[in-house]
């Protein structure tokens, strides 16, 4: 039974108000006379005193209020307390969330977290740098980029970044080594996924688990302009099956496989972003490991 709740508030992730969604949870913990702290999130990160608060005083669950970067700063930070996570997602892509089946609806999203069970979730890490939902090199980090920079956030805006960024893509260079071999591939993007989707609702890896151990990896290769938006609707509608890789390479569009551990050669300094967020200086090499296991998190 919950006994004590901290929630995370992030004040500008997204593009609603608060306020609202806070005075909400707090009268739900009320009739249910659960203690709740409410905090704001740290722009730096640091949530050191957080992490005291939760072993001092036994919190059961840490509810992050905000979107994919405040999700990822605070996961990263408090996972190793041991703490189960909820999530009302109010930021402009929500990957996380509702790849777990959170509520859009903060109310709903709210009583899922007295009615949800805390499930382990697998996350992995870019180069030594946490992630839990999603990143990639090229096109998808060109629209990370570019929609980081808008005074304006939520679906259209990024709807809009993604149309001009398609127009203007030109395939970059690739190495990609697997456990098994490697192989070169001139590609717009590449995905490396743990939830399915960019966020939005914007499915990119359809068969992807939270906790299967296996990171989904999406390549869109170099094809006609006239192609590459069929293409892409083809593979988030889940027309794609997942492939025998050794088999597709020279004769798919889109390359759809899992595994654990892939090292992208980025031999153009393709853009890279985590969990949507930009990494200012791209990498030439680009590690990611999974991290089975690594948190819980409530879901429906």
């Amino acid at each position: 039974m919950l006994q004590k709740i901290i929630a995370l508030v992030n004040p500008i992730s997204g593009t609603g108000k608060k306020d609202a969604v806070v005075a909400a949870l707090q009268l739900a913990c009320r009739k249910r006379n659960i203690t709740l702290d409410v905090m704001p999130t740290s722009a730096q990160g640091n949530y050191t005193l957080v992490e005291e608060k939760i072993k001092a005083e036994h919190t059961d669950v840490v509810v992050i209020i905000g979107g994919d970067g405040t999700v990822n700063a605070v996961i990263k930070a408090l996972a190793v307390t041991n703490v189960v996570f909820a999530i009302i997602p109010l930021g402009s892509g929500n990957g996380l969330a509702y790849a777990a089946g959170i509520p859009k609806k903060p109310s709903a999203a709210i009583d899922l977290i007295f009615k949800g069970k805390a499930q382990w979730v697998d996350a992995f890490e870019v180069n030594g740098h946490f992630s839990c939902m999603l990143s990639g090199v090229g096109f998808d980090a060109t629209v990370a980029h570019e929609f980081a920079q808008k005074s304006t956030r939520g679906l259209l805006t990024y709807a809009q970044q993604s149309i001009v960024a398609l127009f203007k893509a030109q395939p970059y260079q690739f190495k990609v080594s697997l456990p098994e071999f490697e192989f070169f591939t001139d590609a717009y993007f590449i995905s490396v996924a743990n939830s399915n989707q960019f966020g939005n609702n914007f499915t990119i890896a359809p068969k992807a688990s939270l906790s299967d151990g296996l990171l989904d990896i999406v390549v869109v290769q170099k094809m006609s302009k006239m192609k590459l938006p069929f293409a892409i609707l083809r593979q988030i509608r889940g027309n794609n099956k997942l492939q025998a890789l050794v088999d597709d390479i020279t004769t798919k569009n889109v390359l759809y496989f899992q595994t654990p551990k892939i090292t992208i050669h980025n031999l153009k300094l393709a853009p890279l972003h985590i969990d949507g967020e930009p990494v200012l200086n791209s990498a030439e090499t680009v590690l990611y490991t999974v991290l089975p296991n690594y948190f819980q998190l409530i879901q429906a």
